[in-house]
């Protein structure tokens, strides 16, 4: 039986006082500590601050879910075998495989084309565990594009999940966040006639 709500609570009142004071206390806080701190007090407090980004960027966890790669083979093939797994497992179901046979006659098929709607995908790594061949990863500590002029904007192609894991290899694991910045900046300037998302592996 569910406990039934005092003349207080019915009022929400006393929630709406404490939510101020807690957003009360914690402007006052750190207004005080960033005007101490121009005059070189209280350095060892810090107090809050907003990252501005793109200018200014907070380095990911090792735990962060961040976009998808496709990893490669030491010859530099694409290590997914078109087995589906990954989009069987997928909830949001925007993984999209189109499945062809391989010239290799040892190998028995590979993904023609492999695509990842990133509108739908809710970043939940179900696709990284069901995979069977490590084939693909969200080690790449980049969040998805928000920014984009049509719908085709948001859909990342295989050349450019396979991309990723080249850029990891050859230029380290900041390479990708600048890259993104960079696209990101020249999207915002030069308007909609540039195909944005597309990534640097399709121009």
């Amino acid at each position: 039986m569910e406990k039934p709500l005092t003349l207080a609570e019915r009022l929400y009142l006393p929630q709406v006082v404490e939510g101020v004071a807690i957003t009360t206390r914690h402007f006052v806080r750190n207004l005080t500590l960033h005007t101490l701190h121009l005059f070189g007090l209280a350095k060892n407090k810090a107090a809050a601050v907003t990252t501005q980004y793109p200018e200014e960027r907070k380095t990911y966890s090792e735990g962060f879910r961040g976009a998808h790669r496709l990893t490669l083979k030491p010859d530099g093939s694409v290590r997914c075998t078109a087995c589906f797994l990954c989009a069987t497992a997928c909830p949001a179901k925007c993984i999209n495989i189109e499945a062809g046979e391989h010239p290799d006659p040892e190998v028995e098929k590979y993904p023609v084309r492999y695509e990842i709607d990133t509108l739908q995908c809710i970043y939940c790594g179900m696709c990284v565990e069901a995979c069977p061949c490590d084939a693909i990863r969200m080690d790449t500590f980049i969040h998805p594009r928000v920014w984009g002029y049509q719908r085709e904007d948001f859909i990342e192609p295989k050349t450019l999940l396979m991309e990723r894991s080249r850029i990891l290899d050859e230029r380290g694991r900041d390479a990708l966040m600048d890259d993104l910045q960079r696209d990101y900046r020249e999207g915002r300037d030069v308007g909609p006639a540039v195909r944005v998302g597309a990534g640097p592996a399709t121009r």
